[in-house]
């Protein structure tokens, strides 16, 4: 596949934003793996393959093991995540396919169990802004690939 152009040369302005978000998110106060685990899953759900590729290697950089992350596809019929990490997973869900159901109160009344007011509020930044990355890359045909960790 070819890419079709280069949004962030072409929008850097824009793309310069989106890593303002970035910045914000990796200093909320939320764990780096489960923002990984969020990003990869909306990437998943998304078909986004450079995102996939990008989360799948920061995810491991970080020590996250294969057996987590090749379970994330189906993490509610895996014993390996936390009740916290499944929580962040469900939510992701919700707001990544908000069309379903408008993330539904019972997935709400889930989430809030496990993350505080302001917890809830930074993960649903994270989910937001990986939608948004994932609805950057997608249409300019982003190569998957060639991302290095920077945390390696």
């Amino acid at each position: 596949m070819e890419a079709r152009f280069n949004g962030m040369k072409l929008s850097g302005g824009g793309f310069k934003a989106m890593l303002g978000l970035e910045q914000y998110i990796h200093s909320c106060g939320l764990e780096e793996k489960l923002i990984h685990l969020v990003k990869l899953r909306a990437s998943q759900i998304n078909g986004c393959a450079y995102c996939i590729d990008m989360h799948w290697k920061d995810a491991r950089a970080l020590g996250e093991t294969e057996q987590r992350l090749y379970g994330l596809d189906a993490w509610e019929e895996s014993n390996y995540y936390t009740d916290r990490e499944r929580a962040a997973l469900a939510w992701t869900e919700a707001v990544t396919n908000i069309k379903d159901g408008h993330a539904p109160d019972a997935v709400y009344e889930r989430v809030k169990q496990h993350f505080n007011e302001k917890e809830l509020s930074d993960l649903t930044v994270v989910i937001a802004t990986i939608n948004a990355w994932n609805r950057l890359a997608i249409p300019s045909r982003t190569v998957a690939g060639a991302y290095q960790s920077p945390k390696r």
